[in-house]
């Protein structure tokens, strides 16, 4: 019976091993913006804050949809209402009822962005909170980003085999570890701006904001293993 080739974790004389590493950094535009709207809303019983909160979510949903494809998604995150105790005196006593619903949307036009986030800060006790800048994950920046490691890695294994008078004879391994972009914002992910907007009565005649998209700085690395042919040293 035939014995099977043992795997040799290293070079041999026949078939020197170079291990190298492939790196690459780009910077590039933002594929999508979110932006968080927090809706309150107060009452001095609970049903009274429940539907003055239920309609002012309409209202900030409805403005929201106005603007169609450009905002890609819109999600509601979570909804609270409870009541807020007097601070004086020995029994508990509840003075108003205060609710709060919390939405996501994410937008393409970054003009659009500009002009809804304006509109939406206007609106009474009305949050807004981003844009938080980011990329998809299926980019094509992150696959451009693997591909310019991997590049890296092998024109560097090559540096080395002619430094030693010789060429690559076989790729041994490539491991990849990790191509990713730093994460875009704390509702799910990377490099941000946050600013935080809020109605006042002075806001009515507001300009839409100037709002200029952050760059997005993606990584990826690999490991790479050849073997050369034998230099004459």
């Amino acid at each position: 019976m035939t014995t099977p080739p043992t795997h040799v974790p290293y070079g041999t004389p026949d078939a020197p091993r170079i291990a190298v590493r492939g790196e690459a950094h780009l910077e590039v535009d933002p594929e999508y913006a979110r932006i968080g709207i927090t809706v309150t809303a107060r009452g001095r019983d609970r049903r009274t804050a429940l539907d003055d909160l239920t309609r002012r979510n309409t209202t900030a949903l409805d403005l929201i949809r106005s603007y169609g494809d450009t905002v890609e998604h819109i999600e509601t995150g979570t909804l609270s209402i409870h009541p807020l105790l007097t601070k004086h005196g020995r029994g508990e006593h509840i003075r108003t009822y205060q609710g709060a619903v919390h939405i996501t949307a994410e937008l393409t036009d970054f003009t659009t962005l500009g002009e809804l986030t304006t509109r939406l800060a206007d609106l009474d006790l009305t949050r807004v909170d981003g844009p938080w800048w980011a990329l998809r994950p299926d980019s094509p920046a992150h696959r451009q980003a693997r591909r310019q490691a991997v590049q890296e890695a092998v024109q560097r294994a090559r540096e080395y085999a002619d430094a030693l008078g010789t060429t690559l004879a076989a790729l041994v391994e490539l491991a990849d570890t990790g191509a990713e972009a730093p994460p875009s914002h704390p509702l799910g992910g990377g490099a941000m701006r946050s600013v935080a907007y809020a109605a006042t009565a002075e806001d009515a005649a507001t300009p839409p904001l100037d709002l200029e998209p952050q760059r997005q700085h993606v990584y990826a690395t690999v490991n790479a293993r050849f073997t050369m042919n034998p230099p004459s040293l």
